[in-house]
């Protein structure tokens, strides 16, 4: 164990900046190779500052071995507290930034592709027009999940993300707040070329042997959509083809052949470019979405102007799609 010492004078004078960087990179990039070609420096100078870290701090933080290094607990401890101080700074510079410049900044923002293709399309078009300086790094995470280890570990700023469960008070868990921006209805979309496409009239037990393109079954889109079979007694169809990307399903289905389900979102934005009709069968879900930040992490003031564009955003977005014509 190490020994209790006077931070000041034993510890805060050595432990260098640039050594905690090194440290977390090695744990990202799982070894000290890895590291050095990110940073741009030789393993040997990575063994050295990690080496020196451990010194200072009198243990060991990474147990090497042929296949990288792994984490020890005072390596985990270290980096648990690490990340939040390397957080704030840089939350710190960027404020420095923003108050030099309150057209500029940067933005690390984590969504799933079906939240991208829509939602944040519209409010990166609305907010890019008044802060074109501002500069955003699109993160994709998946769903659904109360889990988003993209902001405990700093990566971004906050997550959009549609939720299977709502929060309460506010709060998704301990360490996260999400506030529910609109709820986002989901329709059974064909191409206007397909043959349903120019029925008045169409029953889901008419679509069971049809060829479906969806998300796989730990998607919420497409538990939506074998709920909807199963609760009118019908066979799930079978999945011609699974895929998360949106640009592929709207491809696919815009070519007439096959059916999908889209939230409102998309097919609002998604609609005339890929030729896309809402079929008329009600599938009577609404998930809602919402922003998820990290519960006590102050965010900058260009985070907060992007979310309450977002919730600007939202109110346009928040009724029923407007359908095709006939």
């Amino acid at each position: 164990m190490p020994k209790l010492v006077q931070w000041e004078q034993q510890i805060g004078r050595r432990v260098r900046l640039r050594d905690l960087f090194v440290f977390f990179t090695v744990v990202e990039y799982g070894s000290m190779a890895k590291a050095g070609s990110k940073l741009g420096v030789s393993t040997p100078t990575i063994s050295e500052a990690i080496a020196l870290l451990e010194h200072v701090l009198g243990v060991r933080l990474l147990d090497r071995n042929p296949k990288g290094v792994v984490v020890t607990p005072y390596g985990e401890a270290l980096l648990a507290r690490g990340r939040a101080a390397f957080d704030e700074l840089r939350q710190g510079i960027r404020d420095i930034e923003f108050i030099g410049d309150p057209r500029a900044g940067e933005l690390r923002i984590g969504c799933p592709e079906s939240i991208a293709a829509g939602f944040i399309v519209a409010v990166l078009e609305r907010f890019t027009n008044d802060y074109p300086r501002v500069r955003f790094h699109i993160v994709p995470v998946h769903q659904p999940t109360v889990e988003f280890p993209e902001l405990n570990e700093r990566k971004v700023d906050m997550v959009f993300a549609r939720l299977a469960t709502e929060p309460v008070r506010g709060r998704l868990t301990q360490e996260l707040d999400a506030e529910i921006l609109f709820n986002d209805r989901y329709a059974l979309v064909v191409g206007e070329k397909s043959k349903w496409a120019k029925r008045r009239s169409v029953e889901l037990a008419d679509l069971v042997d049809e060829p479906w393109i969806m998300t796989p079954l730990d998607a919420l889109g497409e538990s939506f959509v074998v709920k909807a079979f199963r609760t009118r007694r019908l066979q799930v169809p079978s999945l011609a083809v699974t895929t998360f990307s949106i640009h592929l399903r709207n491809n696919l289905v815009g070519s007439g052949k096959f059916i999908t389900a889209l939230p409102g979102s998309v097919l609002r934005i998604e609609r005339e470019r890929h030729s896309l009709k809402e079929l008329p069968i009600e599938l009577s879900v609404r998930p809602p979405v919402a922003i998820v930040t990290l519960r006590n992490r102050t965010l900058g003031p260009t985070a907060r102007l992007f979310i309450q564009c977002a919730r600007e955003v939202a109110k346009s977005l928040a009724g029923r799609p407007k359908r095709s014509k006939a």
